[in-house]
């Protein structure tokens, strides 16, 4: 087996990804502080076609380096919005018919193997703080809350793995319609 060259990859140029087809996932980030993390959400959403990025409350916005270290250039392809309120973006975005799901370790929250999308249906991701996760009140108003089940002695992993995990989940899921 050979390793490919990065000119075998095919990529998307940068305008092409701007017009092809989105997946219906919307990636909300709630008051990030690390913005490695933030620019490694913003490779990951690149990698899968994701809609857009709202960078809300304390979550750091591009241009800034330490986002483009990790986001190598995934800043100029993935749409994003800076939004101050978490909790008045889930309400528009629920006032839009679109599922707002809160990646949380909650009481009966739903295990991320267990979760179901539907058809024809776009789904926002909301991902939480490094230390106090997502907001009560943001996951007071969100349609589920999904856990990833864990089995380790540590009770969490890094925001911008939790993304991956759960975009890569629902991104899989969602090419099956």
């Amino acid at each position: 087996m050979r390793k490919l060259k990065n000119s075998e990859l095919d990529r998307l140029s940068i305008d092409d990804f701007k017009t092809a087809k989105k997946t219906p996932i919307i990636v909300v980030l709630d008051n990030i502080r690390s913005l490695n993390n933030i620019g490694s959400v913003f490779r990951t959403s690149d990698a899968f076609l994701v809609e857009k990025i709202y960078l809300c409350g304390i979550t750091a916005t591009p241009p800034h380096k330490d986002i483009h270290k990790t986001a190598l250039g995934s800043t100029d392809t993935v749409a994003w919005e800076y939004v101050e309120n978490t909790l008045d973006l889930v309400k528009k975005l629920k006032s839009n018919n679109i599922t707002v799901c809160s990646i949380e370790q909650a009481e009966n929250a739903t295990m991320l193997d267990d979760f179901k999308v539907e058809a024809n249906q776009k789904y926002a991701l909301v991902f939480g703080n490094e230390v106090k996760g997502v907001a009560q009140d943001v996951v007071t108003e969100s349609d589920v809350v999904i856990e990833i089940p864990q089995f380790g002695t540590k009770h969490s992993l890094n925001i911008s793995v939790s993304c991956g995990v759960v975009v890569w989940d629902v991104f899989s899921k969602l090419k099956n319609f």
